[in-house]
């Protein structure tokens, strides 16, 4: 029989799971790190090697974890999903995996972008911009606030586009093919408005993927992408 804990009816082992899951998304122990010993955690959580054992041996399935014979047990090396790096369409991604996807806009809208923004897009300040917000689900869980700008001359009937039932990077891979993509990731805490719309706490750890994608010569969109941190996968390969 599973050990519980005292205050509700989560296993044990999901607690300990959710613990190392928890350091790794916040930044604490990075890739490469090794993690605490199973006799560390017996003594922390006051639980049986066994439990503890159950949790490592998932995480390690997962490939969240890797253990080294006679070295210990340390941060595997992240193999970030395909929905994450946008590859895929993440529509398809969820398909994929037998699940059911949905999309909610949150703001489609024409705006002037800050300076910053103005010169990511390689604009003079003040230059309009499209401006979409996109909440996507799977099985009706929040997976990711999608906070997109798209330079108009790249993607002209943007703001046309019903996104509930297409993606923008559906229509993006239409009207403006890809060229070429940087992108970067993090753990940063949720603010308010982005913990409302993934359902989660405010200041809750997410992985965030900054995307920048040119087409035509041009920079046509940059994304700021958050998953909330329990749900973000490690596995899968980018090509």
């Amino acid at each position: 029989m599973e050990e519980q804990s005292a205050q509700d009816n989560t296993p044990i082992f999901q607690r300990i799971k959710d613990y190392l899951l928890g350091e790794i998304a916040s930044g604490r122990w990075k890739e490469g790190d090794m993690v605490p010993s199973e006799q560390a955690l017996v003594r922390q959580f006051g639980v049986s090697r066994m439990t503890v054992n159950r949790a490592v041996r998932e995480l390690t399935a997962e490939q969240v974890l890797t253990r080294r014979q006679g070295a210990g047990t340390f941060v595997a090396p992240r193999k970030f999903e395909a929905t994450l790096l946008e590859i895929r369409n993440i529509a398809d991604e969820i398909r994929s995996r037998g699940r059911s996807h949905r999309s909610s806009p949150q703001l489609l809208e024409q705006a002037r972008p800050g300076d910053a923004l103005a010169a990511q897009f390689e604009l003079a300040p003040g230059t309009p911009l499209f401006h979409s917000v996109i909440v996507h689900f799977e099985d009706e869980v929040p997976l990711q606030v999608e906070d997109r700008w798209v330079n108009p001359a790249s993607a002209p009937a943007y703001l046309q586009q019903d996104f509930s039932t297409i993606t923008p990077n559906e229509h993006l891979m239409k009207a403006a093919p890809l060229d070429r993509a940087t992108y970067s990731i993090e753990a940063l805490p949720a603010t308010r408005d982005v913990a409302a719309m993934l359902g989660i706490e405010a200041q809750a750890c997410c992985l965030v993927l900054r995307r920048k994608t040119w087409s035509g010569g041009r920079v046509a969109s940059v994304a700021t992408m958050w998953h909330p941190g329990q749900l973000s996968q490690y596995t899968g390969d980018v090509a």
